[in-house]
């Protein structure tokens, strides 16, 4: 077979599925990307899997979904991909829907990158896969859960939690509603905190105890035979106060603040004793929460030495910066390299 024949055997129909709001924009100037703040735009992650995709080889449609499933099920018909990548993390403006987006393209039996619906459902909700967690003996911070329909008991924070406390949205992902102010020390700050982020984002809140240590990322892909990445280090290199170490939404989506703070994602420098440890723990982690194709693992080590599963992130983002596609470089896969195994 000639080198021609093989590449184009090899040559994929792929269809981007994505929210209808993060299309990116057809007319990206060369000035554009070399600016500082390219990296920020909300659409950056749709961008780099595209254009990846295209200049790869593949042929590659976009389709753009928010509350009704018609332009998908057109856009297969018409296309008829022989994998659709899943770039969607809501549908209707709800996180825990997009787990029957997927359920959707299982129906149809399109083959689809990332994690099957089960895993979506378990993972997106914190508090079940923290109590499956727990059950398995999977360290993970205690924690409480308030539900935003009954807002007016939110009254009483349990006596069993440990403060510092963080308080978030139960669902929410890339670090939304999470900032100084997440931290509380009294059950009258956490109660505040609570209702605030029910009020702003109508949303159950969790709380949990904050664990004081040295934060990690860990990507792991496959099924069966699971592939861990090299283990990546958060590092808050001028932030002396423990409880200012966290990577709050302006931590992750601001680049001045990130300069400003000297916060820098790297290759974690630990014993080799602590990286089998959270090795294990992520496999253990990834399998219990039942996900496939690909997720990213949030952990603190406490001083002690004991790592704490934070939560999995299912279908992280994989933008050429992002900590899954760092990790993947750190492995020897190139970006190109990444996004091809990822439509396998």
């Amino acid at each position: 077979m000639s080198q021609k024949e093989k590449s184009h055997k090899r040559k994929k129909r792929v269809l981007v599925l994505v929210h209808s709001d993060l299309i990116p924009p057809a007319d990206i100037s060369k000035e554009d990307k070399k600016k500082d703040d390219f990296e920020f735009k909300p659409w950056i992650t749709e961008y780099n899997v595209i254009s990846t995709l295209k200049e790869i080889g593949h042929e590659v449609n976009i389709v753009g979904v928010y509350s009704d499933l018609m332009p998908l099920r057109e856009a297969i018909e018409e296309f008829r991909p022989h994998v659709v990548f899943n770039l969607l993390e809501e549908f209707d403006g709800k996180v825990l829907f997009d787990q029957n987006v997927v359920s959707y393209l299982e129906l149809l039996k399109v083959k689809y990158t990332g994690a099957n619906p089960r895993g979506l459902m378990i993972a997106r909700d914190k508090a079940l896969a923290k109590k499956l967690l727990s059950y398995h003996r999977i360290k993970t911070p205690g924690f409480q859960v308030f539900t935003s329909r009954s807002k007016a008991k939110v009254t009483k924070i349990s006596k069993k939690l440990k403060y510092p406390l963080i308080v978030k949205c139960l669902y929410q992902d890339a670090s939304l509603g999470i900032s100084s102010a997440s931290i509380v020390k009294t059950p009258e700050k956490a109660i505040e905190r609570i209702i605030y982020l029910m009020d702003k984002y109508e949303e159950d809140v969790i709380i949990e105890e904050f664990i004081e240590g040295r934060e990690f990322f860990v990507g792991v892909m496959g099924a069966k035979r699971l592939k861990v990445l090299p283990i990546l280090e958060l590092a808050f290199n001028n932030i002396d106060n423990p409880l200012a170490k966290l990577y709050s939404e302006k931590a992750k989506w601001s680049l001045k603040y990130r300069q400003d703070k000297g916060i820098e994602t790297g290759k974690a420098k630990i014993t080799k004793e602590l990286e089998d440890k959270i090795i294990k723990i992520c496999k253990r982690t990834y399998r219990v929460l039942e996900l496939t194709g690909y997720a990213r693992i949030d952990l603190r080590v406490c001083p002690e030495g004991i790592p704490y599963i934070i939560e999995a992130n299912p279908n992280p983002n994989v933008a050429t910066k992002d900590e899954f596609a760092m990790a993947a470089k750190l492995a020897g896969m190139d970006y190109k390299k990444l996004i091809n195994e990822l439509i396998k």
